[in-house]
């Protein structure tokens, strides 16, 4: 089944608390049904099924110093296109310390100017 053919068969409250998964990158499931206006049960329901349905990651988490999950899209929802120029990866991809004087950061900075 393709993404599209599941995101379809989502209910309301499913393609709800997707879009706030997606539109933040990433909620605790503490605040994630505080946010969608549900029960913590119902949230958790929705976030189950959509971690069923691998339109979400579920990770433990610790949070205000309760135990709680970490709600992130998969890395199928991430839009990689955003770290690029033309064919070049932005050079602070893995980089602790950013030198925005770099000829590879002056490079990337080009190659976005100039994209169509």
């Amino acid at each position: 089944m393709s993404l599209a053919e599941v995101e379809a068969d989502l209910s309301e409250d499913e393609r709800a608390g997707l879009e706030l998964v997606r539109q933040s990158g990433g909620i605790h499931q503490s605040d994630f049904w505080k946010e969608l206006g549900v029960s913590s049960r119902k949230g958790s329901r929705i976030v189950e099924s959509l971690v069923e349905k691998e339109l979400v990651d579920r990770e433990d988490a610790v949070y205000d110093g309760h135990n709680t999950y970490y709600i992130a899209p998969t890395a199928r929802d991430l839009d990689f296109r955003l770290l690029m120029a033309g064919d070049m990866l932005s050079p602070f991809i893995g980089e602790e310390e950013v030198d925005a004087n770099s000829d590879a950061f002056s490079q990337w900075i080009m190659n976005l100017a100039y994209e169509d």
